[in-house]
């Protein structure tokens, strides 16, 4: 699976020189004009969306009124709505129109815990426990208003097919996207449109990590540490042996590979032996393979510290992905729908704000500017993951990103989070509505593009194949966040 991966992604490189970009000729002028216009009329009603999302910055399986706002539009625009995908409450499924080419969208509404933010450029808490420093409210908000767009132009067209829209909550380490392609709700999708936020504008198709995270609990037996210590089974003490044995681990592991980790609990007061102790642990690389082969090794360090300790051992899988499988077919017809779309210009008030941002990044840091679009490459390797990556190992997947951050921003920032927040976040979101909206009408209108797409997605997948995803068989863990938030904070 890996070489035969490496294999196409030396090949795309290869071919980037020569081979020439995709242009939109099959939709027209006229409908390319009609498609963006729909998205400029319904612009104070994105901002509107993207702004009360922002403010109510739910945590993930949590996002009860960020999910139903969502719905709500939907079904306004005529989409028949499923809430509940998968039993996953804030999961929901949108669909418009009937039969085939199946395209599908992806929209994330989840915060990040700890990371409350108001929407100016200096570091302060709107007091509350999570905040949108991964831009999820624009996310969504645009994705929906990209099916919508796509909606009224099949009406408006008479062409076939069917838009779908995917309401996946929890990406911020719940992986609802994994869930839903194991349980087969992507089967019947010829490709899928993503986006994600970011500081700039462009339609690279790279390669993500894939990741296992974990939690190992060790369990032993409490006892006075001062006037009885030789009763006592130290559980911490267990978590502190499998912590040491993995970092001896790291010298004979893949150089790419990535292993961290917290601790979570590690016992009440020193001088209680603590009987119940956990940590954290996140294992990437960009070869699903290598991540089960390193994850086995970390379990196995945890059943040695167990054995040295005399505690008992359990562990629990909380969530896992693929890194992202780039596929450069859909991505030429992304790249040249965000070049036809264009970047957008600073006002002068988004100007001052952008100025006081780029004083508080790190020296260097900020670079380009939202009118430019970056190049096209190809089978990039990033350092992130995200749960995107299973849809892309099943269906022809591409995305973008765009400029709602100011340049140099890093996401999961509190300059992310308040700029999520900003009319600048709104200017970008457009953007890739607009590019999801048209690229998606591109691909309705040219079958063989899925085609090339699906026959790639088969040479990247490999002749042995078969698609096991790395959470297992668990169910979706719906109150995971909840131990993030700030102690004695409730998500509601």
């Amino acid at each position: 699976m890996k070489h035969t991966y490496l294999a196409h992604a030396a090949f795309g490189a290869l071919a980037l020189a020569s081979a020439p970009s995709v242009h939109a000729d099959a939709l027209s002028d006229k409908d390319t004009a009609a498609i963006i216009a729909g998205i400029d009329a319904r612009k104070p009603q994105l901002a509107a969306n993207a702004r009360k999302i922002w403010e109510l910055a739910e945590i993930g399986f949590h996002e009860d009124q960020s999910s139903a706002l969502l719905q709500q539009q939907l079904k306004g625009a005529g989409f028949r709505v499923e809430t509940g995908t998968d039993g996953i409450p804030t999961a929901f499924t949108a669909t418009y129109g009937n039969g085939g080419p199946v395209i599908a969208l992806l929209a994330e509404y989840d915060a990040l815990p700890g990371l409350s933010q108001v929407d100016q450029p200096a570091e302060q808490s709107r007091g509350g426990v999570a905040g949108h420093a991964c831009g999820h409210n624009l996310l969504g908000t645009a994705s929906v208003e990209a099916a919508i767009a796509l909606a009224k132009w099949l009406k408006a067209s008479g062409t076939p097919g069917t838009v779908r829209l995917y309401g996946t909550p929890a990406e911020e380490g719940g992986f609802a996207k994994v869930y839903l392609v194991r349980d087969g709700f992507f089967k019947d999708v010829d490709a899928v449109l993503s986006w994600h936020p970011s500081s700039s504008n462009g339609a690279s198709q790279g390669q993500l990590l894939s990741m296992v995270t974990a939690k190992f609990r060790f369990t032993g037996v409490a006892s006075h540490a001062a006037a009885a210590p030789e009763r006592g089974r130290s559980a911490l003490d267990g978590v502190e042996i499998q912590n040491v044995a993995v970092n001896y681990l790291r010298e004979h592991v893949p150089s790419d590979a990535r292993i961290h980790y917290t601790i979570t609990n590690g016992g009440d007061q020193p001088n209680i032996v603590p009987a119940h102790a956990e940590s954290f642990y996140y294992v990437r690389h960009y070869d699903p393979e290598v991540v089960r082969d390193v994850f086995e090794r970390v379990v196995k360090a945890g059943e040695g510290a167990a054995l040295a300790t005399g505690t008992k051992f359990e562990y629990e899988i909380i969530g896992g992905s693929f890194g992202t499988l780039p596929n450069d077919a859909l991505g030429r017809v992304v790249d040249a729908s965000l070049r036809r779309v264009g970047g957008y210009s600073y006002t002068p008030d988004q100007q001052r704000y952008a100025d006081a941002i780029a004083k508080t990044l790190p020296k260097g840091a900020a670079k380009g500017g939202p009118s430019e679009i970056g190049a096209y490459d190809f089978g990039r390797k990033g350092s992130a993951s995200s749960d995107v990556g299973d849809i892309s190992w099943v269906v022809p997947t591409a995305s973008l990103g765009t400029a709602t951050w100011v340049p140099g921003t890093a996401p999961h920032s509190w300059q992310a989070a308040s700029a999520s927040g900003t009319s600048i976040g709104v200017e970008g979101a457009e953007v890739a509505a607009k590019t999801l909206a048209l690229s998606g009408a591109q691909l309705f209108l040219n079958p063989d593009k899925l085609k090339d797409a699906k026959a790639e997605l088969l040479r990247s997948q490999g002749p042995d194949f078969k698609y096991a995803p790395l959470l297992g068989d668990r169910k979706p863990p719906l109150d995971y966040a909840r131990s993030a938030l700030p102690q004695g904070r409730s998500a509601k």
